[in-house]
């Protein structure tokens, strides 16, 4: 019996972490999608992130914004990542309402530090970033 709920706690774990730590959007509103997201910004992954982006986005780096396909986002964070190196992404505030959510962030990356902040949409087959904006911090 000990070995039955010990086996089934394990799987209950794993399929938990599963799902927080999944590659791309989820099928289920229950769970933190920064936790991935956060992750793929603080490695400079935009292929891992780029899982992410809705099939159309607005992309704004600085002060150029774009509303881009995913693979030109994609790129767009590429180029980004290889100019600033990321060394620490951390999410300092996170919000939601109905089928929205966004997070704010602070980005070390190349030796300066950057706000970037987040904004996803759910459809019907998960989370999707919409927007994402990188500022440089004064």
């Amino acid at each position: 019996m000990r070995k039955s709920i010990s086996l089934v706690l394990a799987l209950a774990g794993l399929l938990a972490c599963s799902i927080a730590y999944g590659q791309g959007p989820g099928t289920t509103k229950n769970y933190d999608v920064f936790i991935p997201i956060a992750k793929y910004i603080a490695h400079g992954d935009a292929e891992s992130l780029s899982a992410w982006f809705d099939n159309d986005l607005e992309i704004t780096v600085f002060s150029s914004s774009n509303d881009a396909s995913r693979n030109q986002a994609k790129q767009i964070m590429k180029t980004f990542f290889d100019n600033y190196s990321p060394r620490e992404f951390r999410i300092a505030h996170t919000a939601s309402s109905s089928n929205m959510k966004y997070a704010i962030g602070s980005l070390n990356a190349g030796g300066e530090t950057f706000g970037v902040t987040i904004y996803l949409n759910y459809r019907d087959d998960g989370y999707h970033i919409q927007q994402i904006k990188i500022e440089q911090s004064e």
